[in-house]
């Protein structure tokens, strides 16, 4: 499909970034789907080729605890820059403790999720994020609104 979102997950955790793939091909989602294993890589994969993939991203999972540049960093360079403001940043990471959300949602993102124990309640988050920003809610892709 042609102006189809792409998806960046943001984790050092190489068994967490494997989950996310194994529940991506298992549910089917055809989204391109880009891995960064720290804020500093996410950051430039957003910003590089005049900012290119950053205006076909729909959606950023970031986890909050990553060397380098951590998540709380990171979302807060991608609210507070034009250029990135747009997309939709979903925090997915083990923490919940209460000051991780607060921070989180003050810096902008736009959800919350603590990452399940296991795999079926990984499937369950994951299909219920993808309906939600990739077939109910309207957003930026090249310049567009996309709706589906």
């Amino acid at each position: 499909m042609p102006n189809t979102p792409s998806i960046i997950i943001a984790d050092d955790d190489a068994d967490d970034r494997l989950l996310l793939q194994e529940a991506f091909a298992h549910i089917k989602i055809s989204n391109p789907v880009y891995y960064a294993e720290n804020g500093i890589e996410l950051l430039h994969m957003l910003t590089e080729n005049d900012y290119s993939r950053a205006s076909k991203t729909g959606l950023i999972l970031l986890d909050l605890n990553m060397p380098m540049k951590n998540g709380f960093e990171a979302l807060k360079e991608i609210k507070s820059n034009e250029h990135l403001m747009h997309i939709p940043v979903v925090i997915y990471t083990t923490s919940s403790i209460e000051g991780d959300v607060l921070l989180s949602y003050r810096n902008g993102a736009n959800a919350y999720i603590t990452k399940p124990q296991t795999f079926n309640a990984i499937l369950d988050v994951i299909v219920t994020l993808y309906k939600f920003w990739f077939s109910y809610s309207k957003i930026p892709c090249e310049g567009k609104v996309i709706a589906f």
